[in-house]
């Protein structure tokens, strides 16, 4: 706990880059903090990193890694050799991109990329992007739904106790909220390194793929920020699937939407809560509570449980 310091950034493929781009920038409301060759480097206007969405060209959709930035130096290499002390699957270092330096990536066990870095390139707002404040990186420019940052990624996997395994011990985070299944398995899970009360969800494959993204999330700063949204997305003819509503595991107010290539995309109103109990103990969520639906009762649509990307083509 605590060499790592937060969820860096997430890559995301897409087989359809000039809509989703336009998605991100013009209707999500993302910035552009460069292009190299077949990837965008996207930023909210609080991140302060040079960017925390790798937008990828590609021939499918879902997830092409998830970065994580070390507390130090020392921090890294201490993650690094318990990663390969722990037998998981390793790629060794590589020289990073345009937004960080070296970085060590390593796998799940289901197949999804990690990566983790210790030097950053902060972002240096030009002219345009010049905040009036100097304690944020980019100013407020109010274009499209404007997140603030980057918030948390969902992964899916086939056991989410190996994956609970994974992350404890390659990342040192530790679980705040989980649901226990009936049968014994558990069918999620809700992972934070710091404060936050998580950074990274993983919940149980439903839809007959292997290491599928589920979703990527911004917060706002209100729930209005959110209402607004939805009126975007429908002017825009995005595809919402499910919200506005308020989730009962983390209490978030949240709205999903597919960006034009099918990979799922969230807004939620603050993010994450704050978890500053250092005795904290998991919040377990039985099965009948989770069909309850959600907070006030919105029950969980089908498609939730088993859309991800990429997508599975069944014969």
């Amino acid at each position: 706990m605590n060499d790592i310091a937060h969820l860096g950034h997430v890559e995301l493929y897409t087989d359809r880059f000039e809509d989703s781009l336009d998605f991100f920038t013009r209707v999500y409301g993302l910035t552009v903090s460069a292009q190299d060759g077949d990837s965008a480097y996207l930023r909210a206007f609080d991140d302060y990193e040079f960017h925390t969405l790798k937008l990828t060209r590609h021939h499918t959709t879902g997830v092409g890694h998830i970065g994580y930035r070390a507390s130090s130096e020392d921090a890294l290499l201490r993650r690094v050799a318990a990663i390969e002390a722990s037998g998981y699957i390793t790629h060794g270092w590589v020289k990073g991109d345009l937004g960080h330096g070296r970085a060590y990536q390593f796998e799940d066990p289901f197949g999804h990329l990690f990566e983790i870095y210790w030097e950053t390139n902060r972002y240096a707002a030009p002219e345009a992007e010049t905040p009036a404040l100097k304690n944020i990186a980019q100013r407020y420019h109010g274009r499209g739904c404007c997140p603030r940052r980057l918030d948390h990624v969902n992964l899916l996997s086939h056991d989410v106790s190996a994956f609970r395994d994974f992350m404890e011990t390659c990342l040192g985070s530790r679980v705040t909220e989980m649901i226990q299944l009936d049968n014994g398995r558990i069918g999620g899970c809700w992972f934070t390194v710091n404060n936050k009360s998580y950074d990274l969800a993983c919940t149980e494959e439903q839809g007959g793929g292997q290491g599928r993204f589920h979703h990527v999330t911004y917060a706002t700063d209100q729930r209005e920020d959110i209402l607004r949204a939805a009126d975007i997305f429908l002017e825009n003819g995005v595809h919402i699937e499910t919200g506005p509503h308020k989730h009962a595991i983390q209490g978030t107010f949240f709205l999903y939407v597919w960006e034009p290539a099918g990979n799922r995309v969230e807004l939620a109103n603050a993010g994450a809560r704050l978890i500053l109990a250092p005795d904290w103990e998991p919040v377990v969520w039985t099965e009948a509570e989770r069909r309850k639906g959600q907070a006030w009762g919105l029950k969980t649509i089908e498609t939730f449980h088993t859309h991800g990307t990429p997508p599975v083509f069944k014969k």
